[in-house]
């Protein structure tokens, strides 16, 4: 796993340095999740509300039209129950995301990106207490979930002059999240979905 996403952040970043372009930048970024499973085996699950935190490069083609490259930390999952008064029981399914996205510039600034993207499973937990990273947490058998998840981004936002810049995306998971070999050949069609707000800068 960690040679996986060693050779995957060279692949977005490596390259880049390598090639030397001046046109190349470099940023990060990081935001809110709002996410959830979906599929025929879920009935709509309340959302779960993490972050996201990583590094991105940008890559332009045209005046208008760039390749953009991330390695970002993504908490994903769903509330198991959701509490008014009370801390909510979440199902905690963490991943580290590398999307590749197309990124289209249709004014000045304001842009959008879509693209596939591929996830490594770090973590898979329910957590009781979501407020306080040591208490609540029971872990649950990683060869339950598969390691790796495909899905598609789509997204779009404003880069201002300076550098700073402000989107929100949508990711929408093409595979199954539980693996049915794991699970006596039971199939669970379960997959993950993702709503991201966040900022950034690009250097």
């Amino acid at each position: 796993m960690k040679k996986i996403v060693l050779l995957a952040t060279f692949l977005v970043f490596g390259t880049g340095v390598l090639s030397a372009q001046e046109m190349f930048h470099f940023g990060i970024k990081g935001g809110v999740n709002f996410s959830t499973i979906g599929g025929d085996d879920f009935d709509d699950p309340d959302s779960r509300t993490s972050f996201n935190i990583g590094a991105l490069a940008e890559f332009p083609i045209s005046e208008r039209f760039s390749i953009q490259p991330e390695v970002y930390y993504s908490g994903q999952g769903y509330d198991i129950q959701s509490n008014d008064n009370a801390d909510d029981i979440e199902f905690q399914l963490d991943y580290i995301n590398v999307p590749v996205l197309a990124k289209l510039y249709i004014v000045d600034g304001l842009f959008v990106e879509a693209g596939p993207q591929i996830g490594f499973n770090v973590k898979s937990e329910v957590d009781g207490d979501p407020d306080d990273f040591d208490e609540g947490d029971v872990d649950i058998d990683n060869d339950v979930f598969n390691d790796v998840d495909f899905g598609v981004g789509l997204g779009a936002g404003y880069k201002f002059n300076n550098g700073f810049f402000v989107n929100a995306r949508y990711n929408w998971g093409l595979s199954d999240v539980f693996n049915s070999d794991e699970l006596g050949g039971f199939d669970i069609n379960a997959r993950n979905r993702v709503f991201q707000a966040g900022v950034g800068f690009m250097f």
